[in-house]
């Protein structure tokens, strides 16, 4: 009887015992399954941001010898004799109205010491009576890995066709017509050289959008 009661509970235990092992084997595939599927998830995720300092597939680049900014395909780039002596490159965004937005590389166009300095240096080029935003910590790619600049927003209401815009100033010059409102970002620090640098970004209102300004910042690499 012991024997036969031995046996029985062996035989019982043997299938319970490999159905609970397939259960956690099954349960251990599916969750591996589950983290491979995750993981695929995120990276596919991550894999739709450009990282900083790459420029947009089918962009174009403005090249100075202190940096690189990539501009939208609709920009059209200035020769060295269509742009401003203030400007070491500049690209253009023009309709029938006229010119809309403007990307400009100002370089060494004021002695500073840190990137603060080179930021309130080059709101010097922004139009009286803009509104103006605080200096915004930012990192660009650089030669040394990411190097410390400043950001810094600001608005103005377009006076006529020349004035207002910085015309004749290290920003450059929109001509839409009076009463137009202007948005415009200034990117601002010290290059390799510890000389001063800016980029700035300037668009009618509603002509340039938020991912083409955050890709046109995004691009920004010092040399």
């Amino acid at each position: 009887m012991s024997g036969n009661d031995g046996r029985t509970r062996d035989n019982t235990a043997g299938p319970s015992a490999r159905s609970a092992r397939t259960t956690a084997a099954t349960a251990a595939t599916a969750a591996t399954a589950l983290t491979t599927l995750a993981a695929l998830l995120l990276a596919a995720g991550c894999g739709t941001q450009a990282e900083s300092g790459t420029v947009p597939e089918g962009w174009g680049t403005l090249k100075t010898p202190a940096l690189t900014v990539a501009h939208p395909p609709a920009f059209e780039a200035q020769g060295d004799g269509e742009r401003s002596k203030y400007n070491a490159a500049a690209a253009t965004l023009s309709d029938d109205s006229g010119t809309i937005g403007m990307i400009t590389v100002q370089l060494d166009f004021t002695d500073a010491d840190s990137v603060e300095e080179a930021a309130i240096g080059a709101e010097a080029g922004i139009a009286l009576g803009s509104t103006l935003g605080k200096q915004e910590e930012i990192t660009v790619p650089g030669p040394d890995g990411d190097e410390e600049a400043r950001r810094v927003n600001f608005a103005f209401t377009q006076k006529d066709s020349a004035a207002g815009s910085g015309a004749g100033t290290p920003g450059g010059a929109l001509d839409p017509k009076a009463g137009t409102r202007v948005e415009g970002v200034i990117v601002a620090g010290l290059d390799a050289d510890d000389k001063t640098y800016a980029v700035r970004i300037d668009a009618v209102e509603g002509k340039l959008g938020d991912g083409d300004l955050k890709r046109i910042i995004d691009s920004i690499t010092v040399e």
